[in-house]
């Protein structure tokens, strides 16, 4: 794994981005240092790089390291572009070459920088901390959206009958509506709001479930169950041997641990009637996604040397 060798990640959330240093390890890798900032999804072009970048120069990066960038999607991750048009974040992002914009932040080769999936860097990096790592496992996030990523021995599967379209539960239906109206930040603020007046935050609505308020606690436990009848079919036909549940609404792991476990082995057994997956939140939360990066950026150059930033495109079955 070259032991010593020193790789940088990145992860580009609506509301923040966060840069950090992994040295290589006989291990894995490990932080060095990291640096977090804030940035405005709406903003335009100049300022939202200008945000992204302050954040990467202050990780105090030497010059030439390869860097994994883990951006959310809709984005072209063979060529570095956005897709961004009428998502109502990163706009200004959209057809913007930026393997070249960090490559000159960071003094490196365009063909040094690689592109992912925020939600598969999730996922591989709690697959990654996993011992034994699961052959099949499947992050879930949940936050201002739902990601997902459907790892077999750590890669990204995203096409095939037993994944959803590119891997993304967030594209699933719950009673004809999308599923991110069900189960994300806002439909939970909304079914509050709507049960009782009050906008509140998650976490507000969580500490309410604690203290005994019953909207809280059946709003919680609804978006929960509504989650686990929706993706158990999935969990069943991709033989998944872990759930991770991520992503800030994770935190409340104490409240909705209970009504996801019940949906899900509710309603797994029609799909595939041998033991439910195991199920747990998880454990590196903010920094799974950077250790994610990382774990890939290593991978890609190894099986491709000196080309991390154009990995092939997938096509036909990938499991």
């Amino acid at each position: 794994m070259n032991a010593g060798r020193v790789v940088g990640a990145v992860d580009i959330g609506g509301s923040h981005a966060v840069a950090a240093l992994f040295e290589v390890t006989a291990r894995g890798v490990v932080m060095i240092r990291q640096a977090e900032g804030p940035l405005d999804a709406q903003a335009p072009l100049a300022e939202l790089l200008g945000s992204i970048t302050a954040t990467i120069r202050r990780v105090d990066p030497p010059a030439g390291l390869e860097w994994a960038i883990a951006i959310p999607g809709p984005f072209d991750y063979p060529r570095g572009t956005g897709t961004f048009e009428g998502v109502g974040k990163f706009q200004s992002l959209s057809g913007v070459d930026l393997r070249a914009a960090f490559a000159a932040t960071v003094s490196t080769r365009p063909d040094r920088i690689g592109f992912l999936n925020d939600a598969v860097a999730y996922g591989i990096g709690e697959w990654a901390a996993t011992d034994p790592r699961p052959g099949r496992l499947v992050c879930v996030t949940l936050g201002t959206g739902v990601g997902s990523a459907f790892l077999k021995d750590g890669r990204a599967v995203e096409d095939g009958p037993d994944v959803p379209p590119r891997g993304w539960v967030h594209l699933l239906r719950i009673r004809a509506r999308p599923l991110e109206e069900t189960v994300s930040t806002g439909a939970i603020q909304a079914a509050y709001a709507s049960a009782t007046g009050v906008r509140s935050s998650v976490r507000d609505i969580a500490a309410a479930a604690r203290a005994g308020d019953p909207a809280a606690g059946t709003v919680l436990q609804e978006a929960m169950r509504e989650l686990g009848r929706a993706l158990a079919p999935w969990f069943g036909r991709f033989g998944t041997d872990e759930v991770v549940i991520g992503g800030s609404i994770s935190r409340s792991w104490d409240l909705i641990e209970a009504p996801l476990r019940a949906a899900i082995d509710g309603t797994i057994g029609t799909d595939r009637p041998t033991p439910t997956p195991m199920l747990r939140a998880s454990r590196l939360l903010d920094r799974a996604p950077l250790a994610g990066a990382a774990e890939w950026i290593l991978r890609e150059t190894a099986e491709r040397p000196g080309r991390p930033g154009h990995p092939p495109v997938p096509s036909g079955r990938s499991h």
